[in-house]
């Protein structure tokens, strides 16, 4: 694939990385891949960042057919650029496109082409410590049209942001609200997809729990409300005696590439772990018996985020004395270590993008 380059010819400047929050500052360049059904995807291209011209027609706008990834680049020791797992996620996006009907797309072209946006905006990769660049590819329907079908064409693109922690607090435990009401997904819907009404869907209750004093929502299952699923827009993780236990892949839930990393973490250690259907109430029981020994929810942005409280049914319990577990702090050290080239990586895991060669 041949991608053309358009350079920005007023760079804009680049934050104070001390005081980086989360997706407000975007690079210079980005990068569009165009579908129509007689071409296929076309005309791949990085040009500079900017408005998107689009009809108020647009289906994207009426029936949400749009998909989205989140990866990060890293600054290396030495200065090198650093991908954590990058296939995985294109292989989620196709997923996600699957379900939501939006053409499949060649995984390795859109991630050379990810490589080359990187490489292009490599200096505003932030090297101080839990800073990194945001990746965000998404796919929109661009169809003008009112009737309900997949649309006909499609826009992929790919935006950078040179972020700071997602957790102002850092890695300090936080208060979650179990949700009564509310659910994120069932079996059969979209909830294994990255699709972006799954997220606009979680707003109120995230909100609503927010007005209580808690940080994020628990999500329970759709149909009986007492299986766990996932924490916010994060999966999660019980320590019950010694045990990692997080929910099995059910179709609900979203299969996370920091969870696929943790698992393997974990068996390689040697520490027990399981991917189950976890009832609430079976939490809180572990927790009145001391065998509740830490949780954390997990995911690309904040990549290990420890869970101090959780509220439920009028009740509200004290996970880990307040405190990050032993087990929540090496594996988010041993994560980032990883990801940042300043640990072994015996999986392979970490892909490093050339950045000597750009035309």
């Amino acid at each position: 694939m041949e991608i053309t380059i358009e350079k920005a010819t007023n760079p804009r400047p680049k934050p104070n990385a001390s005081a980086l929050n989360f997706g407000t500052v975007f690079t210079d360049h980005m990068f569009i891949w165009d579908y129509t059904i007689e071409k296929g995807w076309h005309n791949p291209r990085i040009i500079p960042y900017g408005p998107l011209e689009m009809d108020p027609a647009c289906i994207v706008f009426h029936y949400g057919q749009a998909v989205f990834e989140g990866m990060k680049a890293y600054r290396g020791p030495e200065g090198e650029v650093l991908l954590f797992r990058p296939e995985q996620n294109m292989a989620r996006l196709n997923r996600s496109n699957e379900r939501l009907s939006i053409p499949l797309f060649d995984e390795s072209c859109a991630l050379e082409a990810i490589k080359k946006l990187v490489a292009l905006d490599r200096d505003w990769i932030p090297s101080e410590p839990g800073t990194a660049l945001y990746i965000r590819p998404f796919i929109i329907a661009t169809d003008n049209y009112l009737g309900v079908r997949p649309s006909h064409t499609y826009k992929f693109i790919v935006i950078l942001s040179p972020v700071g922690s997602y957790y102002e607090e850092g890695l300090n435990p936080v208060s979650i609200y179990v949700e009564p009401d509310y659910v994120r997904a069932i079996r059969g819907g979209t909830g294994f997809a990255k699709a972006a009404g799954n997220y606009a869907g979680s707003l109120l209750a995230q909100v609503n729990a927010q007005a209580k004093g808690y940080a994020q929502v628990l999500w329970l299952d759709g149909i009986e409300r007492r299986y766990v699923e996932e924490v916010g827009t994060m999966n999660v993780f019980f320590n019950i005696g010694g045990r990692l236990i997080t929910p099995d892949l059910s179709g609900s839930i979203l299969p996370g590439v920091t969870r696929d990393s943790i698992l393997q973490l974990l068996r390689s250690w040697r520490v027990p772990a399981e991917e189950r259907r976890l009832r609430i109430e079976e939490i809180f029981q572990a927790h009145d018996e001391g065998k509740l020994i830490e949780a954390f929810g997990c995911g690309t942005a904040a990549v290990v985020s420890p869970i101090g409280k959780l509220g439920y049914n009028n009740r509200v319990i004290e996970i880990g004395g307040g405190k990050a577990g032993e087990l929540t702090q090496r594996l988010y050290d041993t994560l980032t270590g990883i990801q940042t080239g300043r640990l072994p990586d015996p999986f392979g895991w970490v892909v490093k993008v050339a950045v000597k060669r750009l035309s």
